[in-house]
């Protein structure tokens, strides 16, 4: 005999298995939770409903929002250091060292992220939209592509080819094959400049080399002159005669004839930054010279200007403050992506610079590698 266990006086086949036919059986709506939400039947899977009957248990309970409240915190602080940078001190060079680097602070974002999801905290997910929107809105414009279609008046180059460069003359054959109108080079050494001057010489018909750095040109180069940026600056730097001065100079003014009329160019290497043991981020040099360059295209008469070179600083950096004022970096208007060119093996930072002003930027990148430890930038420019 087959005992079955659904079987009982008075009922039929038909009833048997269905337990929300039987009196006093709860159904599931009957069982539901606080908080469930029902999802059509036609829409959700039993599986979906699970999930989203769990998730809605767990955002009701009181324990996601009050775990990571410390990652919550370092979240918000995140989002506030990227907009207030200028107001972290530059004792020990910390705030030169931030503004560096200041793109790069969008890494916290995901690893905040993977702590917070370590830790099952809902109210550090939440704080973590503050950095992403502050990133977005500080830096998501330097990953598009801005650059201008259309035909440019000038290209012009400029490449830190480095006092240690195994192959000066190859960096100098493909700066040449570059097709650049103006190519600014920056620390030339007394053993390799003639040969920048030989191999650049059919290109380029026209050059100044003032101390360390040089303006190699198609067009015709005037008022050509060494700019003072106090790279001499000890208590008898006033009493030193120009050519004694000359070795150390790091800058150089020209007007360049165009069709459209005089440009003044300046070249410039800016003194180097170092991270130091003791000292911290050590910025000196590169401070004062940018002051005195600052002070210099304060005093500068002409409407089209041009600055190029190596200035040992990211435009977020406040040391250039006196400059960015006035002139406009080439990448920031017409370039993709944030255009890092140092170090050339693999870049972090964007420390050669095209500035502008009473001209505009059509297109800005980077050049392939050379034999420095910085990569080539290039812009076209239009008036």
């Amino acid at each position: 005999m087959t005992y079955d266990a659904d079987a009982s006086p008075g009922r039929t086949n038909g009833e048997r298995g269905h337990p929300a036919s039987r009196p006093g059986t709860a159904t599931p709506a009957d069982t539901a939770l606080p908080g469930d939400t029902a999802l059509p039947a036609e829409t959700a899977t039993p599986a979906e409903a699970s999930r989203v009957r769990r998730m809605i248990r767990t955002l009701s309970r009181p324990d996601p929002w009050r775990r990571g409240r410390v990652l919550a915190v370092l979240a918000l602080l995140l989002g506030l250091l990227m907009p207030a940078h200028g107001l972290i001190t530059d004792r020990g060079g910390l705030g030169s060292l931030v503004e560096t680097f200041l793109p790069w602070l969008g890494l916290g974002v995901p690893a905040l992220l993977g702590a917070a999801l370590l830790r099952r905290s809902a109210i550090a997910t939440v704080a973590l939209l503050v950095p992403s929107v502050v990133w977005a809105s500080l830096f998501g414009g330097m990953l598009a592509d801005k650059s201008r279609p259309g035909g440019s008046d000038l290209t012009v180059v400029t490449h830190n080819v480095g006092a240690a460069n195994p192959d000066p003359v190859g960096t100098a054959r493909a700066l040449a094959a570059s097709g650049a109108d103006l190519l600014a080079l920056e620390e030339l050494t007394e053993q390799d400049r003639g040969v920048y001057e030989r191999e650049l010489a059919d290109a380029y018909p026209h050059h100044t080399v003032q101390g360390t750095v040089g303006l190699w040109s198609t067009l015709p180069l005037t008022d050509v002159a060494p700019v003072d940026t106090l790279m001499d600056y000890g208590p008898l730097a006033a009493t030193k005669p120009a050519d004694a001065k000359l070795a150390t100079t790091r800058a150089l003014r020209a007007t360049v004839t165009t069709d459209q009329g005089p440009l003044a160019v300046y070249v410039a290497h800016l003194g180097s930054v170092r991270l130091m043991p003791r000292g911290g981020f050590w910025t000196d040099s590169r401070d004062r010279n940018a002051a005195a360059l600052a002070d210099a295209l304060a005093a500068e008469v002409a409407e089209r200007l041009l600055l190029l070179g190596d200035l040992n600083a990211t435009m977020d950096d406040g040391a250039l403050d006196g400059i960015t004022t006035r002139l406009d970096s080439a990448q920031e208007q017409a370039g993709a992506g944030f255009g890092f060119t140092y170090p050339a093996r693999f870049p972090v930072v964007r420390i050669d610079q095209i500035l502008t002003a009473g001209v505009r930027a059509d297109r800005a990148w980077t050049l392939p590698a050379t034999g420095s430890d910085h990569l080539p930038v290039a812009a076209a420019i239009s008036w």
